[in-house]
């Protein structure tokens, strides 16, 4: 039973940024929760086993949504990456947490916890990398803001990045933590690491945390061993470094909306392809492109995304 929306601190030894790691933002995905649990224990672990480790700045596991993840849905109200929105924040921001429930309750409290370690901490600089998994299988991959920071930390995960994604979805991770609404430099990153429920999508997602630690400095490079490199690339091998956002598609209630079977991550469609159905008919693909995210779950408001590579 998972209690403590706090699952880790760890505090170094010498200033650095607040690295800040949320897991379970769909309660359907604990694949996150895990890595960011061994996470903290290697960190605790390692200046016994390593005297030469040094940790610049702290490191927060955060768990999302902690009811639905409690009772194994993917939300209990509402996607709670869908519910930063400038409507929701101005309810949470005027109540108390005894009048707000479900996701609205979730927001206030992960605020909280945020403020509270900016506050503690007093950190130059925030990161905050955002765990998660997919319902269909195929390759892991990040999504960025599109400035150069987001950009380069996502690109030292040796996984595929996705751009514009903020242009077809609202209220995520990547659109709240910023600066604006914290008072202190923040740069947010994405990662999808595996299919839900995939044993490899947990060693993936503690590669992606050594990664960003080694490339914002908290960690030196000779301390991070070549595997959490290794596993990465090799999941990565013959997919596109970069991509760009070109169209999702949204589903309603009442739709029926049913992904056609054995869609994976960055498998190529052509314009025209029947890629799914509802009860308006066949579903197809409006130009020639790579499938992300087909949606092979009950919940969910996004049925597929299409991207296109870039040149990078």
């Amino acid at each position: 039973m998972f209690r403590n929306r706090v699952i880790t601190k760890y505090v170094g030894s010498k200033p650095g940024p607040l690295l800040i790691v949320l897991g379970g933002m769909h309660g359907n995905e604990p694949a996150g929760i895990r890595a960011i649990e061994i996470m903290g224990k290697m960190l605790e672990m390692e200046p016994i086993t390593n005297l030469d480790f040094v940790y610049r700045g702290s490191f927060m596991g955060l768990i999302g949504n902690l009811k639905a993840l409690r009772e194994n849905k993917r939300f209990i109200n509402s996607d709670l990456n869908r519910s930063f929105t400038e409507e929701n924040l101005k309810i949470v921001n005027a109540s108390d947490e005894v009048d707000l429930k479900d996701e609205l309750l979730e927001i206030k409290q992960i605020i909280k916890e945020v403020k509270k370690a900016i506050d503690e901490i007093k950190p130059k600089k925030v990161i905050v990398l955002d765990l998660h998994t997919t319902s269909s299988f195929g390759g892991i991959f990040s999504i960025v803001r599109d400035n150069e920071e987001s950009l380069d930390i996502a690109v030292e995960l040796h996984a595929p990045v996705i751009i514009g994604m903020l242009e077809g979805i609202k209220g995520t991770t990547l659109h709240y933590f910023i600066e604006e609404n914290f008072g202190v430099p923040m740069v947010p990153v994405t990662f999808e690491s595996g299919q839900h429920y995939e044993e490899l999508s947990v060693n993936r997602a503690i590669a992606a945390i050594t990664n960003c630690m080694r490339t914002i400095e908290s960690v030196s490079p000779e301390h991070v061993e070549n595997q959490h490199d290794n596993l990465l690339i090799e999941h990565s091998k013959n997919l596109p470094k970069v991509s760009r956002l070109i169209s999702k598609h949204n589903i309603t209630e009442g739709d029926h909306f049913r992904m056609l079977p054995n869609y994976k991550n960055f498998q190529r469609i052509k314009e025209g392809e029947i890629i799914a159905r509802d009860n308006k008919g066949d579903i197809t693909a409006s130009e020639d492109s790579l499938i992300l995210m087909p949606l092979y779950q009950k919940l969910g408001e996004d049925g597929f995304f299409l991207v296109q590579k870039l040149e990078y």
